[in-house]
């Protein structure tokens, strides 16, 4: 990359870990900014125009929401096609499916009540738990998922591990021979069923020379920046041309739209619909702060209407 990707997150996110492990793969070097654990995140919020979910990656005026397209950008900025969602086989994409969609629910609460307890204590105190606890529960409201509790997440997450073992008897890496995003995808709900349980891993030996190997490809080249300093990239670049638009978009561009994840998170972000893709929205966000902000979304996953 000729100017380093900005990349809003905090040190315990789950998905921004998997992100930090495709700069790693690749030896890059990126901005670190980091945000609140929970909204408000003044660094991050005005970019976005309040997007819920972290992390975010930034280029400028450019701005990114979601892994799955964090990582496609990825792909041809580091010239590395191993990072891109679509170019994993069959199976090991239903590994990442299910890595990223039950087992991730189920990552936290397969840990003992107790101990989940004690982690969060340690990590924010009395009063940051509290407030941490009621996000979560507001984060979920209105979603299409369930997080399951106990011996049944436990249980997802088992069954995760025995495909990922049954994986690896066959592959060096969850897509193949060599390391990929169907791996980062696979290892952040394990990475975060570890960190909230502190406790190593129980899988087999297969799944735990992976999970050492994964591990040890590490972060990359990081530099922490300020807010400003991304408040002023985006301020002093103007946004990158617009891809070309499907002919049968549901919504006319130039309409004024709001886009929000269809699952949970549901919070929606207003712009003028800029263009349309098979797999991308992008919207235009005219800022006092900024001027002109392209923020782009997956399609697959996002809710996209027309505003009344």
């Amino acid at each position: 990359m000729n100017e380093p990707l900005i990349l809003h997150h905090y040190d315990g996110s789950p998905y921004a870990e998997k992100i930090r492990l495709m700069f790693g793969l690749t030896g890059a070097r990126w901005s670190s900014l980091l945000c609140p654990v929970q909204p408000p995140r003044p660094s991050l919020d005005p970019l976005t125009g309040g997007y819920r979910r972290i992390p975010v990656a930034q280029l400028g005026a450019d701005i990114f929401c979601d892994t799955a397209l964090i990582a496609k950008e990825l792909a041809v900025m580091l010239d590395c096609p191993a990072l891109d969602p679509d170019a994993v086989d069959a199976e090991a994409a239903a590994l990442m499916d299910y890595a990223q969609g039950k087992a991730f629910f189920a990552a936290i609460g397969a840990v003992p009540t107790p101990r989940l307890l004690v982690t969060m204590l340690g990590m924010f105190g009395p009063v940051g738990t509290v407030k941490f606890i009621k996000d979560r529960i507001n984060l979920v409201k209105g979603s299409t998922v369930r997080a399951p509790q106990g011996e049944k997440a436990r249980a997802v997450l088992n069954t995760l591990i025995d495909d990922l073992e049954a994986r690896l008897e066959t592959h060096q890496w969850v897509g193949g021979e060599q390391a990929s995003v169907a791996d980062f995808a696979t290892f952040h709900p394990l990475w975060l069923h570890v960190s909230c349980s502190r406790r190593a891993l129980d899988a087999g030996p297969k799944v735990k020379a992976w999970y050492q190997r994964v591990s040890e490809i590490g972060h990359g080249h990081r530099e922490e920046i300020a807010q400003e300093q991304a408040f002023a990239s985006a301020r002093d670049r103007k946004p990158r041309p617009l891809p070309d638009s499907v002919a049968d978009a549901p919504v006319p561009l130039g309409t004024e739209v709001q886009v929000a994840p269809a699952d949970y998170g549901k919070v929606p972000v207003s712009g003028t619909l800029a263009a349309l893709t098979e797999d991308r929205i992008v919207l235009t966000r005219d800022t006092w702060q900024f001027g002109t902000l392209h923020v782009h979304f997956p399609r697959n996953g996002y809710s996209l209407t027309a505003q009344s």
